[in-house]
């Protein structure tokens, strides 16, 4: 039978940059295939040439036996390719119905049917266990919570095929289980996917075959049945990848508590109802839950741009009184913010201006005001050579580098200078393996030196490998904590899913 999609020698330049190099593959009907490789292998600009973002330089594309016309993406999508992309495309403007439904009518249909649509994505919420309320507006919601508005915007115009770009990273275990199911259920009946995860075990569980790119080039191919997570991993990096291990530490004092504390509710997000929480030196306090059930209001109020309602909160000791973001610096609480992008860089400022971001009216840069450009240098330079950050120099501008090495640049501001506690907010959302290992190995340092971490996760394997105790988060209630070990991930998928938080 014929290839559903097929493309021959993709090959893209950036100047002297060769992203993409001569690669070949073939997906067939009903066929799942994983692309995997670290930030900067080539995955993305692969997919923007199929789905005519970007022109390649060299090479063909053809969906079902025709060529596809480059740098067009209405000839993708009307040759049955749906894609979600790795960056939201999605109007903040507009409901969630409006930006699914977006472009699927006739230029004549000057009135969109919201009553079908509605029952459509509500239907399809349901089947896909994608929560998300058609009539609330995009810039209202979380990151997650716009991730199942992409997924359910691509399900919602009948693709033959589709390119999936961490499709579970906001889902329980149970719901990424039916979601796995589901897609089973559409390839049996002919839908082809391209499944990209960073996510090994998803990998192994979801696909048929396995393209490994490393360096722009196809490293590898394996059918999944005969490969390994540790085969893939390595192909992946080029070499064994060493897994963080977490060796055990004497807690240390109490750094942050909670008592009783409530926030204020603000538009459509989850406000915290009365939650009780410490965080103590050397100990990793890994908080899991589903996007959307008070994670950004617990982050924002430890952080500093959000104070409580009520309830008590001591920050080392001391009653706090007057709570922002540069009180939270002063007494020693970093953040690794959930979206790096929009919260933890200024795009079009360099990588100095950002590392010294959160510092900049410190002495160590300044004195009266003056900014000590030289000392920001050195500072962005040891950072870059300390955290082995891929990056032209320290004038570069931030966007120019690749989610793992921006990730790397906010870990080196977080713990220099060494912080009592640290909010890792998603620390490792979107990033390949090897740089999960990098950040993961460093959280591990600094919770040896003493310090407090409360590690927020939607990946609830990342949440078991390195909390020494853990917390369930659903509708701005936290359960009590489960020391390493003493629930199962059944057990912490229920209480995501908010079934036994009262007995919890």
């Amino acid at each position: 039978m014929s290839p559903v999609l097929r493309l021959s020698g993709i090959t893209k330049r950036f100047g002297a940059l060769v992203a993409n190099d001569a690669i070949s593959f073939d997906l067939a009907r009903g066929e799942v295939v994983a692309l995997l490789g670290e930030n900067g292998a080539g995955k993305t600009t692969l997919m923007n040439i199929l789905f005519g973002h970007y022109v390649a330089d060299e090479g063909l594309v053809e969906a079902f036996g025709k060529p596809l016309p480059p740098g067009d993406p209405r000839a993708a999508l009307e040759a049955g390719i749906g894609m979600v992309h790795q960056h939201f495309t999605l109007a903040d403007n507009m409901s969630v119905l409006e930006n699914i439904a977006l472009g699927t009518q006739g230029l004549w249909g000057w009135k969109l049917d919201r009553k079908g649509a509605r029952q459509r994505i509500e239907q399809m919420s349901r089947e896909f266990g994608l929560a998300v309320d058609p009539g609330a507006l995009v810039g209202s919601l979380s990151v997650g919570e716009r991730q199942r508005v992409e997924i359910l915007k691509a399900l919602y115009r009948d693709a033959k095929i589709l390119i999936l770009d961490e499709p579970t990273a906001v889902l329980t275990p149970a719901e990424t289980d039916a979601l796995f199911a589901t897609l089973k259920l559409l390839v049996a009946q002919g839908l082809s996917i391209i499944f990209i995860s960073h996510k090994l075990n998803e990998v192994m569980a979801v696909s048929d075959r396995v393209l490994v790119l490393r360096g722009g080039k196809l490293a590898g191919e394996r059918a999944t049945a005969d490969s390994s997570r540790g085969e893939l991993a390595a192909l992946m990096v080029g070499k064994e990848v060493e897994q963080a291990s977490v060796p055990p530490v004497e807690p240390g004092p109490l750094q942050l508590v909670l008592n009783a504390v409530s926030t204020a509710r603000r538009g459509s997000g989850q406000s915290l109802e009365r939650i009780s929480l410490s965080l103590r030196g050397g100990v990793i306090t890994g908080l899991a839950g589903v996007s959307g059930n008070g994670q950004a209001s617990l982050a924002a109020l430890i952080a500093g741009t959000e104070a409580p309602s009520s309830g008590e909160m001591i920050v080392r000791g001391a009653a706090v009184q007057e709570w922002s973001p540069r009180a939270a610096l002063s007494a020693g609480i970093a953040r690794i913010p959930e979206d790096r992008h929009a919260v933890g860089t200024i795009a079009d400022m360099s990588v100095t201006e950002n590392v010294i971001a959160e510092q900049y009216r410190t002495p160590r840069f300044g004195n009266r005001g003056i900014l000590d450009w030289r000392a920001a240098r050195r500072f962005a330079e040891q950072i870059i050579a300390d955290y082995d950050v891929k990056c032209p120099s320290p004038d570069s501008r931030i966007r120019l580098l690749s989610g793992g090495n921006m990730q790397k640049l906010i870990l080196g501001r977080a713990l220099d200078p060494e912080p009592a506690v640290i909010l890792a907010n998603q620390p490792t959302r979107g990033l390949d393996v090897g740089a999960v290992g990098y950040v993961h190995r460093k959280l591990i340092e600094a919770r040896e030196r003493g310090a407090a971490i409360l590690l927020i996760s939607e990946d609830l394997e990342e949440i078991l490998a390195l909390s020494d105790r853990i917390i369930v988060m659903s509708k701005g209630r936290l359960s009590s904590a489960s020391q390493r070990g003493e629930r199962s991930v059944r057990e912490l998928g229920e209480l995501m899913a908010g079934h036994g938080m009262e007995a919890a």
